[in-house]
C-alpha cells in the first residue's frame, strides 16, 4: 500500500513573522514500506517556539531546516502499516516527523505510546519537551526554596503554566506574567498563582514591582524583552535565571532602540552574585526524562498540576496557528489535529 503525504517545506528564510509565501505545500506519493519501515498517519503536530530559529539560518545550537526540506516538529501517529516487527499497526507512537500528514520511517527514534493512550497529545506538552523544560530548569538551575518569590513570564503556555504550577508544589510564592485579563485570571484561579500581572498594561513594572514586595528569587526566562526589563532591577542578592527561551525576540531583524543595557546587566550579575543559565532540554538533561516522567505522572494523577491545551483543526492553518503561538495569542500549549485517528 502507498500513500499521499500533504507536506509544508520551507521555500525561503522569512525575514521578521514567517508568512504563507516562505513554504511550499507540496502533496507527494510515498513508496511502499521496505522491511522494517512503518508508515505513520500524523495526528497532532506541535508547534512551538524554537521552531522560528530553525526556519533561519543563523548560527545555533541546532542545524537550521534547509530550503525545500519539510518543516521540523514533534508528533503525536499512528501506524497505519507495519513492516516492522516492533510496531503494529494502530500503536500510538511519540515521532519527530514534522510539518506532514503522513511520513515513512525505519522504526529509529520512535516512543511506543502504546495502543489506547488515555491523553496521546499530553505527550506533545505536559509529558513532553515543554513540561520537561519547565521541570529541569525550574527545579536543577532554579533550585526554589519554600518561601521565596518566583516569577515566571508567558505564564498560561505550556512552560510558564508548569513552572509556576511546580513553585507552588514547592512552597514559593508564585508571580506570573501574562497578555491580558483572560489569561491573568486563569494563571490565579485555576493554576493557583499568587498573583499574575498583565504585560500589557501602562504600569506593569510597577504592579511587578508591588506583587515582589519581597524581590525575586528566581526568574524563569522564556520569553526576554520589556519582562525582563522590569524584573532585572527586582532580582535579590544570589537570585537564579534559568533561560529556556526568548520567544518576544524571535521574529526581530535587529537590535532594540535605545542605551546599551549591556553594562547594567554584567553589574546586577557581579554586585548581587545572579546565576543566570541557559540549558537545552534533551541536550542537557535527556538522561533525566525518567525522573521528570515519574513526578508529572503522579501529578497528574493527584490533579496538583493542571494542563490547558490550544487545539487547532486542519493542517492547512498550521501557519497561521505558529504566528498567533510566537505572538502570544495561544492561550495553553498550542496542538494541531493533522488527521483522525484511525
Amino acid at each position: 500500500m502507498s500513500a499521499t503525504s500533504r507536506q509544508l517545506t520551507l521555500a525561503s528564510r522569512p525575514h521578521g513573522a514567517p508568512t504563507d509565501e516562505n513554504f511550499d505545500l507540496k502533496t507527494v506519493e510515498l513508496p511502499s514500506l521496505k522491511d522494517g519501515e512503518v508508515l505513520l498517519r500524523t495526528i497532532y503536530l506541535s508547534l512551538d517556539p524554537y521552531m522560528r530559529g530553525r526556519m533561519s539560518d543563523a548560527k545555533s545550537y541546532a542545524d537550521p531546516v534547509n530550503v525545500g526540506d519539510v518543516m521540523v516538529g514533534a508528533t503525536v501517529c499512528q501506524v497505519e502499516e507495519s513492516k516492522n516487527d516492533k510496531f503494529s499497526e494502530g500503536e500510538w507512537v511519540l515521532a519527530y516527523t514534522g510539518w506532514q500528514t503522513y511520513a515513512i520511517s525505519n522504526g529509529e527514534g520512535l516512543m511506543s505510546l502504546g495502543k489506547k493512550p488515555t491523553n496521546p497529545s499530553y505527550a506533545l506538552g505536559i509529558m513532553g519537551m515543554p513540561g520537561f523544560t519547565a521541570y529541569m530548569g525550574l527545579l536543577d538551575i532554579g533550585a526554589p526554596k519554600e518561601g521565596e518569590t518566583v516569577v515566571v513570564a508567558a505564564a498560561t503556555g505550556p512552560v510558564g503554566a508548569t513552572v509556576g504550577q511546580i513553585a507552588k508544589l514547592k512552597g514559593c510564592k508564585v508571580v506570573g506574567v501574562a497578555g491580558g485579563s483572560e489569561k491573568c485570571t486563569h494563571a490565579v484561579e485555576k493554576l493557583g498563582f499568587d498573583a499574575c500581572i498583565d504585560h500589557k498594561a501602562k504600569d506593569f513594572a510597577e504592579q511587578l514591582e508591588k506583587a515582589c514586595d519581597q524581590g525575586i528569587d528566581v526568574y524563569y526566562e522564556n520569553v526576554g524583552g520589556k519582562v525582563f526589563d522590569a524584573v532585572l532591577p527586582l532580582l535579590n542578592t544570589s537570585a537564579r535565571v534559568p533561560i529556556c527561551g526568548l520567544v518576544s525576540q524571535y521574529n526581530s531583524t535587529s537590535l532594540p532602540e535605545g542605551p546599551d543595557r549591556m553594562g547594567m546587566l554584567m553589574g546586577q550579575l557581579l554586585t548581587k552574585r545572579i546565576k543566570m543559565q541557559g540549558f537545552i532540554i534533551f541536550d542537557d538533561y535527556g538522561h533525566r526524562y525518567d525522573e521528570f516522567a515519574q513526578d508529572m505522572q503522579k501529578w497528574l494523577k493527584e490533579g496538583k498540576v493542571q494542563y490547558r491545551e490550544h487545539l487547532v483543526d486542519g493542517f492547512e492553518k498550521t501557519i497561521s496557528a505558529f504566528n498567533d503561538m510566537i505572538c502570544g495569542k495561544n492561550f495553553g500549549k498550542t496542538v494541531v489535529k493533522i488527521n483522525s485517528p484511525l
